[in-house]
């Protein structure tokens, strides 16, 4: 990965033990979810240039979710890990 040296970085009082609660958070179609990558996980994680965006949740596969989001004209839809998502 290159150049998220800082978006993959926790502050001293974040590090620790990851929240089992947004870990296996439950949501449903339609939601608003705000793409923030978790740097303790690294399965499902999207792509660095994603980070911020907000999306919808499409569906689910497996235990990831499918997030549409805009890449400036396109619509792109990401498998991403409950984890690295925020309800907005």
């Amino acid at each position: 990965r290159k150049g998220t040296r800082s978006l993959m970085k926790k502050t001293i009082r974040k590090k620790g033990k990851i929240s089992l609660r947004s870990y296996f958070q439950k949501l449903n179609e339609g939601d608003k979810v705000v793409l923030k990558a978790e740097p303790a996980i690294q399965n499902g994680m999207f792509l660095p240039k994603f980070h911020g965006k907000v999306g919808t949740v499409k569906g689910k596969q497996g235990d990831c979710y499918l997030v549409a989001i805009k890449d400036h004209t396109k619509e792109k839809v990401l498998v991403v890990h409950p984890i690295h998502l925020r309800v907005k």
